[in-house]
């Protein structure tokens, strides 16, 4: 059972009204005792209901979102896709930015919860605060949605791209052109990267293709900008020390776009050398030379959806558990040729 004010008073020695004023900052409290309310919140890791307390008088109209790097414009689209659908409802967005840290994102939420925003959105929640209840327990105080992440068995609002079916059909594209030796770009400790690194491994198979551990590649940062760059480094080492692969699969745009560097800087050609397929559709792999082929996870729909969502949690226009599930597909562009 979640701990109430009530417990809170009773490990602090003090009175429900005490932890009342503490916990919304409205009368003045001794440094003593609101250190001593502070310290039992945090002990028992108590989040304010604010609905369920009455503390919260009306709509803030306001939205707090979390994603983890503002620098991705895999999170930015997403972002845009929510605020284009919530302020036609009169709603304005508080962002935070988690850096991937799990501490970093409990603490936002906490804070977004004691600031009294409607709602909240989480955007790739990592998978410790998936498993480990935080998540359910949050959903259980505050109308709460998350795009894609950790999902198995998880009791939360989600609205989540198939990532499986985009993985696969980029791969099976690849071998219907005649590709055999497909390296495999990644990022570490990510749950969509396991996700799709089990795809394909499961596609080389049913493809009889060998699997080749030498063509998983690990890309040391994956969540900024520099992911290009480390990609790059990366990739670079690897085609000129090692057996060389005639097809990338790259798990994002960006380290598709490093791919892409590494590939110019070695004088490779690319599709006539080299193919190189990203994910998620991102402006990069428009602009990029040749433009690359991708997996759309249309992301602004997808924000849309979740804004959608989470406004009619906010109404109370729907009630219970629900998992919308969104459906990628193949943008072919000239980043890739056949061996045929």
């Amino acid at each position: 059972m979640n701990p109430t004010i009530a417990d809170v008073a009773q490990k602090a020695g003090v009175s429900i009204t005490t932890v009342s004023r503490v916990i919304n900052n409205n009368y003045p409290v001794s440094q003593k005792t609101r250190k001593k309310v502070e310290e039992a919140i945090k002990e028992l890791d108590f989040i304010p209901n604010y609905m369920a307390q009455g503390l919260m008088k009306k709509p803030s109209h306001t939205i707090g979102v979390l994603i983890v790097s503002v620098t991705n414009p895999y999170f930015s689209e997403i972002v845009e896709g929510i605020d284009q659908y919530t302020k036609r409802h009169g709603y304005i967005l508080f962002l935070c930015q988690s850096e991937d840290r799990v501490e970093v994102e409990q603490r936002y939420i906490k804070e977004l919860i004691q600031r009294q925003v409607d709602g909240i959105i989480v955007v790739d929640g990592s998978k410790e605060n998936s498993q480990n209840g935080f998540f359910e327990k949050i959903s259980s105080k505050v109308p709460f949605v998350i795009i894609n992440g950790y999902h198995e068995e998880v009791r939360c609002n989600f609205v989540i791209s198939d990532q499986e079916k985009g993985v696969e059909e980029a791969l099976r594209y690849l071998i219907e052109l005649g590709h055999k030796d497909i390296a495999f770009i990644r990022g570490k400790e990510y749950h969509s990267y396991d996700i799709k690194e089990k795809v394909y491994k499961k596609i080389l198979k049913e493809s009889n293709l060998p699997y080749n551990s030498e063509f998983i590649w690990t890309v040391p940062i994956a969540s900024s900008m520099n992911t290009i760059l480390c990609t790059e480094l990366l990739v670079e080492k690897y085609l000129l020390n090692r057996k060389k692969p005639t097809a990338i699969f790259a798990c994002n745009d960006l380290m598709a776009k490093g791919a892409l560097n590494a590939a110019h800087k070695l004088n490779i050609k690319v599709p006539e050398q080299l193919s190189i397929i990203g994910h998620d559709n991102i402006y990069i792999s428009e602009i990029s030379e040749p433009p690359l082929t991708t997996i759309d996870l249309e992301m602004k729909q997808i924000g849309k959806v979740a804004g959608e969502l989470l406004l009619d949690l906010i109404n109370k226009d729907k009630e219970g558990i629900y998992k919308k599930v969104l459906i990628p597909h193949l943008i072919k562009r000239s980043s890739c040729t056949s061996l045929l």
